[in-house]
């Protein structure tokens, strides 16, 4: 059911596979399709469109940001959250991710900071993929997004689906929805309601240096 009176906000939505029709990508279609459900608007993309080559600082110093990387900042900044669904490779985040983040982060100001994060997983295994999901909490973090505690894991995910692409356990689902209603609960309270000051300092606790301080603040503003 859709959530009456839900002020505006907007949150991209993308799985982090590059496969089409893998796990993470139905679910993340399935939480953009939560996302209209519950009132907000959901930018809908894939890992394909912010795949970049590997970060390398002599490219970046001749040619900028590439496409794709120029493309994330841009839907980042665009939207008031996001939100990812990640596959777990080797008990860790799949690399075109945190090369797509990594490139990201070299943006003027970088677009992480102060945004709302729901990250969430898919797999075939017992644990959904949740130990993918620590490890992406630690860039993300560092770079000042404020990540949703509650992680949803769909596990043994191979057979959680049904034929509508929904969750086919009821109560599953149920709890799947609610945890993206409470998310953008928090969304539209950051969007709309501001009450405090962000700080963003790349190198907190270390002696200033011009040569490498990243320093962006966001004051409070009402919308």
């Amino acid at each position: 059911m859709a959530r009456d009176g839900r002020r505006p906000i907007r949150c991209l939505v993308f799985g982090a596979s590059l496969r089409q029709g893998s796990l993470n990508d139905r679910l993340a279609a399935l939480a953009a399709d939560i996302v209209a459900q519950q009132g907000a608007t959901a930018d809908r993309a894939t890992m394909a469109d912010f795949e970049c080559p590997s970060y390398d600082f002599d490219v970046e110093q001749s040619s900028g940001l590439p496409e794709p990387a120029r493309e994330l900042c841009r839907r980042i900044k665009e939207a008031d959250a996001f939100i990812i669904a990640s596959p777990e490779y080797n008990a860790s985040m799949p690399g075109v991710l945190k090369n797509a983040i990594d490139w990201g982060s070299r943006a003027r100001p970088q677009p992480f900071n102060g945004k709302q994060a729901l990250l969430m997983s898919a797999s075939p295994s017992m644990a959904g993929g949740n130990r993918g999901l620590w490890s992406l909490r630690v860039p993300l973090e560092h770079l000042g997004t404020r990540i949703y505690p509650d992680m949803f894991s769909l596990a043994q995910a191979h057979q959680a689906f049904g034929d509508d692409g929904r969750i086919a356990n009821d109560v599953l689902q149920q709890r799947f929805v609610s945890t993206i209603d409470c998310f953008l609960d928090l969304v539209e309270a950051q969007r709309h309601y501001p009450a405090l000051k962000k700080q963003w300092v790349e190198f907190l606790g270390e002696r200033p240096d011009a040569s490498i301080d990243r320093v962006e603040s966001s004051p409070a503003e009402a919308a």
